[in-house]
């Protein structure tokens, strides 16, 4: 069983774990639909109690590790960032929102293994004034645009260079969205799969309003992403620990 504490207090923490107190007021927390790797059984609801408590947000497992990801969204007006949001939490489609800036949580079993991911549904951004503080936030980038929009696929390009001269090892995956809309096509499948080898990125194109499964997979491949980059990370300060021994050892031989 899993308990879940929910508030709309901003000065709290957020999401599964601890949040910046400067991010924007969380609407609610989800929990998966049990889309599991690896498993042939139908899709059922895991059970969940939520219970209002202290105005702040825990979710308590037993003692399995849960692992957060924290994913941030970006993409000029109407490219369907909520839409996307909306479609992997509750996997219905809402075609009209708010320009409303909210993180929402979600727990996921992949692989069997608990993922929390915290995604911030951000507002539409102009080239150039993406804030470090939603970079440093960020633990993976999703950059979408509408196929039907070539100024949203340009401002992606934007973003996409602020992204790497801040943070050149985040994961990013670029989601060209609005699929169904081939007749108003203005990008071409071709063009994003080239921006998206050449950067190093993941690429999906969508349709909010017509499949969950594909959103789905933005938001899993995204996640693959950061935890690959954490191992490396991890990988990389192991090695470095070990030549600063080897090297302390040596230089102490050769002072004696």
């Amino acid at each position: 069983m899993i308990l879940v504490q929910i508030s709309t207090d901003e000065s709290t923490s957020w999401g599964c774990g601890s949040q910046p107190k400067d991010l924007p007021p969380s609407r609610t927390i989800y929990k998966d639909q049990t889309e599991t790797r690896n498993s042939k059984e139908p899709v059922r609801d895991q059970e969940l109690m939520v219970v209002e408590a202290n105005s702040r947000v825990e979710v308590m497992e037993g003692n399995q590790q849960q692992v957060e990801a924290n994913i941030l969204l970006l993409g000029a007006h109407d490219v369907g960032k909520s839409a996307l949001t909306v479609r992997f939490l509750t996997r219905r489609f809402i075609g009209e929102y708010g320009d409303i800036e909210s993180v929402y949580s979600r727990v996921d079993k992949i692989d069997g293994q608990e993922i929390c991911f915290n995604i911030w549904d951000s507002q539409s951004t102009q080239a150039g004034s993406l804030s470090d503080k939603r970079l440093q936030w960020a633990d993976g980038v999703i950059l979408v645009y509408s196929i039907c929009d070539r100024g949203s696929f340009d401002s992606v390009r934007q973003q996409l260079q602020q992204i790497r001269r801040s943070r050149k090892s985040v994961p990013v995956v670029i989601v060209g969205n609005k699929r169904d809309l081939q007749h108003h096509r203005g990008v071409s499948s071709e063009e994003g799969r080239l921006l998206a080898l050449l950067e190093r990125c993941g690429f999906f194109e969508v349709s909010a309003a017509e499949t969950y499964h594909g959103v789905l997979l933005v938001f899993y491949q995204l996640v693959d992403l950061v935890r690959e980059t954490r191992a490396l990370r991890k990988s990389s300060a192991g090695v470095r620990g070990i030549i600063r021994s080897v090297s302390a050892v040596f230089g102490k031989k050769r002072a004696e």
